[in-house]
């Protein structure tokens, strides 16, 4: 079984980020047909971890945890690679990320689709549904 990696920035070097960029923008910018600017400056902040499971010199699946200006953390760029689906690596991303937060709380802006995917980690809707770059997403908290 692949290992689930958690780093942050600085411990990055740069062919290991490249390859974690590139599935992000892989997933969230081609494959979704959504051009936004994917490097939003969370990236480097020092408090923001990187996990991923690695596989063939590539990145089967990604999210980044970060610390959340209203307290707590924030998951966002939950992804996987379109030949690694359906293997259960973001169930086990996701996982680690809950047991990394312990008690806080923790924010979500899920993709609407997959809201019954992050419920089963106790996230619960927090705010009405929303448009973003056509796709339909739904705030979710973990209190």
């Amino acid at each position: 079984m692949d290992a689930v990696v958690v780093r942050r920035f600085a411990e990055l070097d740069a062919a290991t980020l490249y390859t974690l960029l590139r599935l992000r923008v892989a997933v969230f910018v081609v494959e979704q047909e959504c051009p936004y600017q994917e490097l939003d400056g969370r990236d480097t902040d020092p408090e923001t971890r990187h996990l991923w499971i690695a596989r063939d010199g590539g990145v089967a699946a990604y999210l980044r945890l970060l610390s959340d200006r209203e307290g707590g953390y924030r998951i966002g760029r939950v992804c996987s690679a379109s030949d690694a689906r359906g293997e259960g690596l973001a169930d086990r991303l996701m996982r680690e990320a809950v047991r990394l937060t312990g008690p806080a709380p923790v924010r979500l802006e899920a993709q609407s689709y997959a809201l019954g995917f992050y419920s089963r980690y106790g996230f619960l809707p927090d705010g009405p549904e929303y448009l973003e770059d056509g796709i339909p997403h739904t705030p979710m908290l973990r209190p």
